[in-house]
């Protein structure tokens, strides 16, 4: 019998919340989606081919949420985005790839530092694998593509889990 990745929860952290007020910081977010891993154990390659083909995974990041029939993740066509798309990344590279971009135009509000420390780095530091979607150039964009100004996403696996981490601005 095959077995699926299971899909588990969603948490979303939209900078807007925090900067309530300042007119600054409103168009970023980071999506985190949690799976449970199958029972037996899988090769970080058919993790990674599982995750592409949830239906979880089929989601613009652009407001429209996931598209059961949609063929768009994030700023690509979701036909280009394969196992292979995905590069290894260690800890330190992967947290600093998400500290400079959140801080990008300045400090954060403390709560919105607790938020990011509470719930995305701690994936990133206790994971067994990571991995960084590769920049797929133009041809790989969809029609609307462009709409994300930067397009971050790392999938994180450990012990208990597995994790798609998306952060993007727009």
């Amino acid at each position: 019998m095959e077995h699926r990745l299971a899909y588990l929860d969603q948490v979303f952290v939209n900078f807007r919340d925090f900067f309530r007020g300042s007119g600054d910081h409103g168009f970023r977010w980071v999506d985190l989606k949690r799976f449970r891993l199958p029972p037996m154990a899988w090769s970080d390659e058919r993790l990674l081919t599982a995750l592409t083909k949830h239906e979880q995974f089929r989601d613009d990041y652009a407001g429209g949420g996931v598209d059961p029939a949609g063929v768009r993740h994030g700023p690509y066509w979701l036909n280009r985005i394969t196992a292979g798309a995905y590069e290894p990344v260690d800890e330190t590279t992967a947290i600093n790839e998400l500290y400079v971009w959140a801080r990008q135009y300045g400090d954060l509000p403390p709560a919105l530092d607790e938020t990011l420390e509470r719930d995305v780095y701690p994936l990133l530091r206790t994971a067994i694998s990571r991995y960084r979607l590769k920049a797929l150039g133009d041809d790989a964009r969809h029609d609307w593509g462009f709409v994300h100004n930067e397009f971050h996403e790392l999938v994180v696996v450990d012990r208990n889990g597995m994790a798609l981490l998306v952060a993007a601005d727009d």
